[in-house]
């Protein structure tokens, strides 16, 4: 099964009738797409009135993936209204059984910044959050090239399967040790996550500079030839893997969804089980 779909539902107005209501923008999404990444959770984690909204909104097939709290990877951007580790931990896994409950957790994706190198104690602390996870199936997407360094390669893949992590692979510009190649390997015969982050490399190394890093980073639409090259991938990757998860990211500019819609006709998708959508009669 192939799931596709976009990074948050609040931004891709091209989907929605004019004067849509921001509380009903998921509703309306579910009728375009099977999937969505829960960005909001990388910024505070979700009270469980919200994710029980968002489930009883969709589909009983409809998955989501929820980013991991910017606490848990790193990034910490803003104050951590945690004493440790340990209680952020706690209070995500509460916040996300909901999700589990109504089997819509497709994973939690745990995206580690540029500065997160493959050194012993980044693998250490890699080793405690999967431990920390549980059974709940958890993603892994760097930032920095040195995880696949020819010296690295190998063993990142191969500590990825060890550890139970499913492969975020990446589209992404090249742009230096704060990008990562598209490696095209799952890590696990379940899921697989594909994230398309558009090709800007000017925006992505222009996005740190401390300008509005959104309005620059992501800002790309991908041609048509470039989406059909993913299609092949896509086909080698449905041999090793069962579920696989595509989420547009390129909305600097309002594209992903226009994007998102162009590759599921290019993999000639049909999806039957999306939610009704609203009429707009202009």
């Amino acid at each position: 099964m192939i799931y596709i779909g976009l990074t948050g539902w609040g931004d891709h107005d091209s989907l929605y009738p004019a004067g849509l209501a921001a509380k009903d923008k998921l509703q309306e999404y579910a009728g375009h797409f099977p999937t969505v990444e829960v960005d909001s959770y990388f910024y505070a984690i979700q009270p469980r009135q919200n994710v029980e909204k968002w489930i009883r909104e969709t589909p009983a097939s409809f998955q989501f993936v929820v980013k991991a709290y910017q606490g848990m990877t790193g990034h910490e951007r803003g104050e951590i209204p945690y004493s440790n580790k340990e209680e952020m931990f706690t209070q995500f896994l509460l916040s996300i059984a909901p999700f589990l409950e109504a089997k819509k957790l497709a994973m939690v994706l745990f995206q580690f910044p540029p500065w997160f190198d493959c050194r012993r104690e980044h693998v250490a602390y890699l080793r405690w959050c999967r431990e920390r996870m549980g059974d709940v199936p958890v993603a892994l997407e760097f930032r920095h090239q040195s995880w696949f360094s020819p010296r690295f390669y190998e063993k990142t893949l191969q500590f990825m399967t060890e550890e139970g992590w499913i492969h975020s692979i990446c589209d992404e510009p090249q742009a230096g040790e704060g990008s990562i190649p598209t490696v095209l390997h799952p890590t696990n015969r379940e899921k697989t996550l594909v994230r398309f982050h558009g090709r800007n490399v000017h925006g992505w190394n222009k996005a740190t500079s401390g300008e509005n890093w959104r309005a620059v980073r992501y800002l790309y639409r991908y041609r048509e030839e470039e989406l059909s090259e993913w299609v092949q991938h896509i086909r080698k990757l449905e041999e090793k893997t069962d579920h696989i998860y595509i989420l547009f990211n390129n909305n600097s500019g309002g594209d992903a969804a226009d994007n998102a819609k162009q590759f599921i006709r290019l993999l000639g998708i049909e999806y039957t089980d999306l939610a009704p959508r609203q009429l707009d009669l202009f």
